[in-house]
């Protein structure tokens, strides 16, 4: 079976065509439990988001931040696996109709196997991966079993990326790029930040390829402003709060369907 990279660039593409930026949610997989993790992804949805990141939890994610940290420690203390992850795209896909990427670090692949990570995550419907620790010049196994597949490889470009780099990493992804706003962690911030416009420009004049900003939008005027310049914004920590600050699980799938919802009015202020 084939993924969804086709779907990934449809919705890009038409998000491009109403003259707007689309709208990226990231929600870890098995947060706070495996079914409750399904419900939100759901939720920003349900709220517009266009397409999601299903995070795959790790014991040492070296770019997030406390936010998403304690989230993926939640999913990993209740045993989350491999499989969960998958079952999370598979039921999310099935359920929305909406592309559905994984982003995770390389150790776990490599462990699982990339073949069998592959052909698994395009079976559940998925529309590829966000690598951000995978380097480009090491990437030619994951990248044979990627396009076998029919997944996108998303490679993670930052403000320090030289030209010469970015034209490199452009070239060796699909679906789209994940410009990295910000040196540092994720987590929300109160301003996004002069650099995310300057990597973009700099960025797109080495592909066609949409390019995506993430790292530090949490409400709708910061998604608008990044949304005058990206093709994309991406927003994770601040949908992760909603629901580590919910009272209740009930609580915070209203939470985040009311983030995405502020934030898709967000990205269409001045389309």
């Amino acid at each position: 079976m084939s993924g969804n990279l086709h779907l990934l660039d449809d919705t890009l593409a038409a998000a491009k065509a109403e003259g707007r930026a689309a709208l990226i949610a990231y929600l870890p997989a098995g947060f706070p439990t495996v079914d409750g993790g399904i419900e939100a992804v759901k939720a920003v949805i349900d709220g517009g988001a266009d397409v999601v990141e299903v995070g795959l939890p790790h014991s040492d994610p070296v770019l997030d931040g406390p936010v998403i940290q304690t989230a993926d420690d939640i999913a990993l203390r209740g045993g989350v696996r491999i499989a969960d992850v998958l079952r999370t795209v598979r039921e999310a896909y099935r359920a929305t109709g909406k592309p559905i990427l994984v982003m995770t670090y390389w150790n776990p692949v490599d462990r699982y196997g990339v073949e069998r990570f592959t052909a698994e995550l395009a079976e559940a419907g998925g529309a590829g991966c966000i690598l951000p620790d995978l380097p480009v010049q090491e990437s030619a196994l994951w990248q044979e079993h990627a396009r076998k597949h029919g997944l996108a490889t998303v490679f993670v470009v930052a403000p320090s990326s030289r030209d010469e780099r970015l034209a490199a990493i452009t070239e060796a992804g699909t679906g789209f790029v994940y410009a990295s706003s910000l040196m540092g962690v994720t987590g929300t911030r109160e301003t996004v930040g002069s650099q995310a416009a300057d990597l973009v420009r700099r960025t797109r004049a080495s592909t066609g390829t949409p390019v995506c900003v993430g790292l530090g939008v949490s409400n709708a005027a910061q998604a608008a402003e990044v949304a005058r310049f990206a093709d994309g914004v991406i927003v994770g920590s601040a949908f992760v709060k909603r629901m580590l600050d919910a009272p209740d699980h009930a609580a915070g799938l209203e939470g985040v369907r009311a983030l995405a919802r502020d934030l898709a009015q967000g990205v269409r202020a001045h389309a």
